[in-house]
């Protein structure tokens, strides 16, 4: 790709991906030429390619490569038995990995700020892409999410920054190291350190090993802000030899939460470090998990001296992010929103957010099983107990299950059944049209629904709001 010219031709195998699709954007900024193709197109980001004037070949397939690309980046959804994959191996086209073009050709020498962690990482990632611009830094930034202040998932630097969600799923079929190991990390956020991706870890002990190397590779004049709380982080932290290292938390670490409260609409507290207070946030995002993804972006900002008044009113700016507990609609006094959550904890922690910004109003939730975690049974009974937050429960069936072995398989039946013992109104149906008809019959004025899920869920959004209608 060193060689490549702009106006050469890039074809990306999964572009739909969130990462994918961002750095095509980018690349295509940069004046290459780019194709793609994906077997999933759906919003949001189908809708961002077509914008960008991408064109998508639906289904993955040997005539893609047609007329010949110069270069082709294939994307981690992507197996070696993929029918375009085995395509171009047959060819002599040259191939990579996205993290790896990403590190060689995106970010290369510049101040990369990478944000990890199971949870978090998106909104994290946007609210410091969005302060670092507003410090007119400059920033180049990929997200895995679109943040609402900027409306699309990516930018090309134009200044010596780069802001990217760092994930720890692996690279590619023939790269299989974690994403952010090509990132190369100078200032990191870590928020968290749970067992995730079922499919790729074996045990928690398997993913810490990921985030060890990730803290490895800070340099001595590099940043950590760590989740103080989390005793997954706290083991990891001698491998990092970085010399500001910070850690943040509600009661715990260097930089803490004091006085939260939501005002007016507003979710505020103020921060202290030491004891002692050094500044008031107001934020549009709620919740005691957003309050802290917040403070782990103003103690990067601490970190390295920024101004704190122009972080202050960048952070009372930030608007948030596409499905991320973003409001959809009200309908006949019924309020729609969407949410990403797939883990239980973060199920449990939306279900909670909920809890605070509608005190009064019935939460009802509803869930699609598709992450590759959600519909393995690993988490079962913790799924119950973050349930069991809603008033009421509409949980489609897993998302394909046929590669995963019967006896491991998540089984929505199961947890019904258990929220049922917890007198919770809990319903499945055969597919989403089922469950807005039941959804329909059971919602009255004032309710809040939140639907959850990491992929496109049947078009359930659209189809909802209009039955409610």
């Amino acid at each position: 790709m060193e060689k490549l010219k702009p106006g050469a031709h890039i074809h990306f195998i999964g572009i739909c991906g969130t990462a994918m699709a961002s750095l095509a954007g980018i690349l295509k900024d940069q004046g290459y030429k780019i194709t793609g193709s994906d077997q999933n197109v759906y919003p949001p980001m189908s809708t961002q390619l077509e914008k960008l004037g991408i064109p998508i070949q639906v289904g993955f397939k040997k005539e893609n490569l047609t007329p010949r690309p110069d270069l082709v980046i294939v994307g981690n959804v992507v197996s070696r038995t993929n029918p375009e994959a085995e395509a171009l191996l047959a060819t002599d086209i040259p191939y990579t990995s996205l993290p790896k073009a990403l590190g060689e050709f995106v970010i290369g020498g510049k101040e990369s700020f990478v944000i990890a962690g199971t949870h978090g990482k998106t909104t994290t990632t946007s609210l410091l892409a969005w302060v670092t611009d507003q410090l007119a830094m400059k920033p180049g930034f990929l997200i895995g999410g679109i943040p609402l202040n900027y409306g699309l998932s990516f930018r090309a630097p134009q200044a010596n920054t780069f802001v990217i969600e760092g994930d720890e799923y692996d690279t590619a079929f023939f790269d299989k190291v974690p994403k952010f190991i090509h990132y190369r990390p100078k200032h990191v956020i870590l928020t968290s350190v749970e067992f995730d991706h079922a499919d790729i870890y074996k045990d928690l002990d398997h993913v810490k090993s990921a985030f060890k190397m990730l803290l490895e590779l800070i340099p001595a004049d590099g940043t950590l802000i760590y989740h103080a709380a989390d005793k997954n982080i706290q083991s990891l932290l001698p491998f990092c030899k970085a010399k500001r290292k910070f850690g943040y938390g509600e009661t715990t670490g260097d930089f803490q939460i004091a006085d939260r409260e939501v005002v007016h609409g507003r979710n505020q507290f103020t921060v202290t470090k030491d004891g002692q207070r050094i500044g008031d946030l107001a934020l549009k995002i709620f919740g005691e998990h957003n309050s802290l993804n917040a403070l782990s972006v103003y103690a990067m900002a601490e970190a390295l001296g920024w101004p704190r008044n122009k972080v202050l009113q960048a952070m009372a700016d930030f608007q948030g992010v596409k499905r991320r507990q973003e409001l959809l609609g009200e309908v006949n006094g019924i309020t729609v929103i969407e949410d990403f959550a797939h883990h239980p904890t973060a199920v449990d922690l939306t279900l909670e957010c909920m809890r605070e910004r509608f005190p009064t109003r019935r939460v009802i939730a509803v869930f699609e099983p598709r992450s590759a975690t959600s519909r393995r049974k690993v988490f079962q009974n913790e799924y119950a107990a973050a349930f069991a937050k809603a008033d009421a429960i509409f949980m489609a069936q897993p998302f394909d299950q046929s590669k995963i072995a019967e006896q491991d398989r998540f089984s929505t039946d199961e947890l019904l059944a258990a929220l049922r013992t917890k007198g919770k109104t809990a319903e499945t149906a055969a597919d989403v049209n089922g469950l807005v008809d039941k959804m329909r019959g059971y919602a009255r004025p004032n309710d809040v629904i939140l639907i959850m899920s990491n992929g496109g869920f049947d078009g359930i959004y659209q189809k909802l709001l209009s039955q409610l209608g």
